[in-house]
């Protein structure tokens, strides 16, 4: 018998994979994670009945994620990952060879644990990288804490829902400006804006409490349904988000990064939003 995972998004919306093979499923301390095959998107990993990368398509997600703000910032030494458990954000980050140190603050180590053994592709050995160092607790009480400071923090986070919810709020971002060296960069994920509109509106709002400039950058990913993916951007050097496409590209070409989504032009491309994005920054 065919067994389908069916993720239900909204009242109105949900999406069906099927399950050719179930490699793990525990509820964990957490969350409930699953990982299986399907035919199309290789392998899948799932919480709490939600999608949260597939191998078929992450690569857009975590270059979009890693090479916008570490690019832009130019030379980004430390890097703070909040969340990204599978390993592809720790994978992309540390392909820039001008990144010393990379922290990376998971709440379940049962998703690292797992994700290496049925996902390798996803951190292709980054866990192994002397650079790299993982810390197993809430990311929201880390940054609170910490007396590190970072060039680049990514909030690889899942939706504002259950353990994620508290990275959405005003005094999260407040406490990741606090990590920041002097014109440090913020980058987290917002949802699908046609479908969850409020995600970028609310985090509009909250991180301008903080940041001098707040803005938005996107990206299609299949398997998030809705069309554009939004992915917030909070900086207090303004200049940063417009850095020209000939330096971008000279950065680039230096960190000799192979991508299959990300190219600068991209980059500078993806801050472009369509009007129905404009209209929720409210």
């Amino acid at each position: 018998m065919t067994e389908w995972f069916t993720e239900t998004l909204h009242p109105w919306l949900a999406q069906r994979l099927r399950m050719d093979r179930v490699l793990y499923r525990e509820k964990t301390e957490h969350q409930d994670l699953i990982i299986f095959e399907n035919e199309k998107f290789g392998r899948v990993l799932t919480l709490d009945g939600v999608v949260q990368t597939t191998e078929g398509d992450e690569f857009v997600y975590h270059e979009m994620l890693t090479h916008v703000p570490l690019t832009a910032h130019g030379n980004a030494k430390r890097v703070l990952i909040i969340g990204g458990g599978d390993g592809g954000m720790a994978r992309e980050v540390l392909k820039h060879p001008e990144v010393e140190h990379l922290t990376m603050v998971e709440i379940d180590r049962a998703v690292v644990d797992m994700s290496v053994e049925h996902l390798p592709s996803l951190s292709a050995g980054a866990f192994d990288d002397p650079r790299f160092d993982l810390v197993i607790t809430d990311g929201a009480a880390y940054v609170a804490e910490t007396g590190d400071r970072f060039d680049v923090i990514i909030v690889d986070s899942t939706d504002p829902i259950g353990p994620g919810e508290v990275l959405f709020t005003a005094e999260f971002y407040a406490n990741c400006k606090r990590c920041l060296t002097e014109g440090g960069i913020v980058v987290t994920q917002n949802g699908v804006p046609a479908l969850q509109g409020s995600e970028v509106t609310n985090s509009w709002n909250r991180l301008g409490k903080s940041f001098a400039d707040v803005w938005f950058f996107v990206a299609p990913v299949p398997t998030y349904q809705g069309g554009f993916m939004a992915f917030g951007w909070a900086t207090d050097d303004k200049a940063k988000r417009k850095t020209e496409l000939s330096v971008l590209e000279e950065r680039f070409a230096k960190a000799d990064i192979t991508t299959r989504y990300y190219t600068p032009a991209v980059h500078q491309g993806s801050f472009a939003l369509p009007r129905f994005i404009l209209d929720l920054l409210k």
